[in-house]
């Protein structure tokens, strides 16, 4: 049986809705040895800032029940040498590059949206406005609705390639910050970024993190950030993509069914190198057993 897997998000057509999430995937060369990086429906880099980043202190990940903690702090080489040194091969692999952003200001998150617009071979930003691990940070712009209406509104005004802001679990309600974000006219969402977490050594007292804290990510927070896409995806008009402990193809299911457009495969990355690609293939022999032609009459079909 034919399927037709094709997605929309913004002026993006994914070939299908299997996406790599940012920071778990480098810039995609580290991962061509275990994968056809050319099925991908699209890569989203690691985000970049407008000066090279050093990141946290060591130790900087940590396993968990069921998940991990990671306080990389948002490492980078700045948006000079990733166009230098990184895009030429993202662009060989010809599918949709959709680069993540990051910034301690509104200001620099025009001057990169600016820079990106001109750049060849970037289909899309990631406004990253929700990472939990970056110092002298104590409100994430996602924690704060007006907050996020302005930065948004900012970048769009700067841009005309589609917008997916990534936002914060870590809030009251999701649903009016996704809100925000939609009226300041992002073209997509995507949740959850990590849950604030920390683990301590019993043997010494002290963090295992040298930032005491991290972002929690993996199968723990699945349930959690499933019931986050279900509420943002009913509440708006705007393609939502989910992730959040995506390790199977399964999962990828649930989450297409609570109203994702595409999902994101992130800490399974560090798992299996090749878990993106095994779960492109087993959400196809799911449409195919289900006999669904189309992947969109999956997406929204709770019962």
């Amino acid at each position: 049986m034919k399927i037709q897997t094709t997605v929309n998000i913004g002026k993006l057509e994914l070939k299908n809705p299997v996406l790599v999430a940012s920071g778990t995937f480098g810039y995609a060369q580290e991962f061509s040895p275990y994968m056809d990086l050319k099925e991908l429906g699209g890569i989203i880099t690691k985000t970049i800032t407008l000066d090279a980043k050093s990141g946290n202190p060591a130790p900087r990940i940590a396993e968990t029940a069921s998940g991990m903690l990671n306080a990389i702090g948002l490492q980078n080489e700045g948006i000079a040498k990733f166009l230098k040194d990184k895009m030429p091969y993202l662009r060989k692999i010809k599918v949709p590059v959709i680069v993540s952003i990051g910034g301690d200001t509104g200001e620099e998150y025009v001057k990169l949206a600016r820079i990106l617009e001109k750049t060849k071979g970037v289909a899309a930003l990631e406004l990253n406005i929700s990472c939990p691990n970056v110092k002298g940070k104590e409100c994430l712009v996602s924690q704060d609705k007006e907050a996020t209406y302005q930065l948004v509104k900012q970048v769009r005004s700067s841009t005309d390639k589609t917008i997916i802001t990534k936002l914060s679990p870590n809030v009251t309600d999701i649903v009016e910050i996704a809100r925000a974000a939609k009226a300041a006219g992002s073209d997509a969402v995507s949740l959850v970024n990590t849950f604030v977490g920390m683990s301590i050594n019993v043997r010494t007292r002290a963090p295992v993190l040298g930032n005491i804290t991290g972002g929690l990510s993996g199968p723990a927070i699945k349930p959690i950030a499933l019931r986050m896409v279900w509420q943002v995806a009913k509440d708006i008009d705007i393609p939502v993509i989910g992730m959040g402990g995506i390790m199977t193809a399964d999962d990828a299911v649930e989450f297409l069914i609570a109203g994702a457009s595409a999902i994101c495969v992130g800490t399974a990355n560090l798992v299996n190198p090749a878990a993106a690609d095994d779960i492109l293939a087993g959400l196809k022999q799911y449409l195919i057993q289900n006999k669904l032609k189309n992947i969109k009459h999956l997406i929204g079909s709770l019962q």
